[in-house]
């Protein structure tokens, strides 16, 4: 009897010991990964939940708090159609939505998401819970947007620009053309001539009708706040067609034997093999789409004020068009075609060395070289409008330096993939190359811009 009991306090021990240890075990760890601080009509909700052995997790409970009252989400016993998937060993995702839908009584203001998470250990004799919780803002009106400027006309390949009204103030807003969005800007930052502009609800954009899209492609002015609640407005636009150019480019050896290997030279994203033609592809192609994505990258570093000044842009009148934009090309080698691009700027023949000065003022993003486009400037002009030129034997200016109107920028030059001196300029709206002769017009920047911003002077 003694060895009995001595035998039974040694298990209650043993058995104590077993559930303190437990007791010091990790819990589920939870993270509410959306939303990150407002909730819409309609806001998708992702939780992660880690803990060793994921799938035997339980329990696990979602609920939303609002003005006192908690509205089930989620349970593993009540899913509804909420969505719980493994990720590896140790992890599940729980995705839902917050919205009219799951919580009817939904109001704006604050609310808060509430996860519990239990992890069974001891073979089910004890159970590790944790709990998390989320603040957030609850935000159901949506955004109201009206536009103000009339007389939308867009060419093929070009630019246009708007003038709407957007609120509340932390909206995001711009156009969208088919899938393709333009974000607008204060329009209290377009002070130009002297015009005055205090409503802070005016907003403006640039917006283009790129050359490889129909003609008919939709166009719309969004708003979107914080919490994804959308609204749209229609507004009046006529489009017009552009010829675009077919050209055939011969190649040859001695082109190829130039170009191939100091372009690779200066670049690390490619890294092609066979002889230079087979390398001259993959620069033409691949290193080309690398290229405009770094080009396009830059529209996030725009300046939300209008940098440019006066009624044009300096034209390059002096200089010969060699290729117009949107000239779709063929490349020819030993009388076999082997390559087709499209070129998206203006090359413009100089004398060897000529200065390369800048379009209109506004800083410079990048002075330095890039793959296909060699010693290429990009200046920013603000507002999403950006200018690039490219091929420059040599660069006088740097990244972040302020220019201004037919500022010397660099000289002419046949770096990258150019076959003789020359430069290579475009005009970019948000990152996308567009058609520049529109730039080189007094009266259509007079029509499509200048005439807009001095309807709302004074507002």
């Amino acid at each position: 009897m003694k060895y009995l009991v001595g035998l039974v306090l040694i298990l209650l021990v043993a058995a104590g010991g077993a559930w303190i240890v437990a007791g010091r075990m990790a819990p589920p760890s939870i993270t509410i990964d959306n939303p990150a601080k407002f909730v819409g009509t309609a806001t998708p909700l992702q939780i992660t939940i880690t803990a060793p052995d994921a799938a035997q997790m339980k329990p696990i409970t979602v609920a939303f708090e609002q003005n006192g009252k908690v509205t089930p989400l989620f349970s593993l016993e009540e899913p509804g159609k909420a969505q719980i998937a493994q990720d590896g060993t140790d992890k599940v995702r729980i995705t839902h939505e917050i919205g009219k839908q799951t919580v009817p009584d939904l109001a704006s203001g604050a609310g808060r998401i509430v996860v519990t998470a239990g992890r069974p250990v001891m073979r089910n004799l004890r159970t590790l819970t944790a709990s998390a919780s989320h603040d957030v803002s609850v935000r159901l009106e949506r955004p109201r947007v009206s536009v103000v400027s009339t007389h939308h006309f867009i060419n093929h390949g070009g630019t246009e620009f708007i003038v709407y009204r957007a609120t509340p103030e932390d909206v995001e807003s711009g156009v969208v053309v088919g899938e393709v969005e333009y974000p607008g800007f204060p329009a209290k930052g377009a002070t130009v001539e002297g015009v005055t502009i205090t409503d802070p609800a005016l907003r403006v954009a640039y917006f283009a009708l790129l050359y490889d899209h129909d003609l008919n492609t939709p166009m719309r002015v969004y708003a979107r706040d914080p919490a994804g609640n959308t609204a749209r407005a229609d507004f009046d636009h006529r489009t017009f067609p552009k010829p675009f150019k077919k050209s055939r480019i011969p190649l040859d050896a001695k082109f190829l034997d130039r170009v191939v290997p100091a372009i690779l030279e200066g670049t690390t994203e490619v890294k092609p093999d066979g002889d230079n033609l087979a390398k001259f592809l993959v620069i033409n192609g691949d290193l080309r789409r690398k290229n405009a994505e770094k080009i396009a990258s830059f529209a996030k570093q725009t300046s939300p004020e209008l940098l440019w000044r006066g009624v044009v842009f300096h034209a390059f009148k002096n200089n010969a068009v060699e290729s117009a934009f949107a000239d779709h090309r063929t490349y020819i080698y030993e009388g076999k075609e082997v390559d087709q691009q499209v070129h998206l700027g203006f090359d413009l023949a100089s004398y060897a060395g000529t200065p390369i000065v800048s379009a209109n003022r506004g800083k410079v993003l990048f002075a330095e070289e890039l793959g296909i486009y060699g010693n290429c400037v990009i200046v920013d002009h603000g507002m999403g409008l950006q200018s690039l030129y490219a091929h420059l034997s040599s660069i006088d200016v740097k990244a972040g330096q302020d220019v201004e109107k037919e500022q010397t920028l660099g000289r002419s030059g046949m770096t990258g993939l150019a076959g003789g001196d020359h430069l290579h300029f475009t005009m970019l709206v948000n990152g996308r190359m567009v058609n520049p002769v529109e730039w080189w017009d007094a009266h259509w920047i007079e029509d499509r811009i200048l005439r807009k911003l001095r309807a709302i002077g004074g507002t």
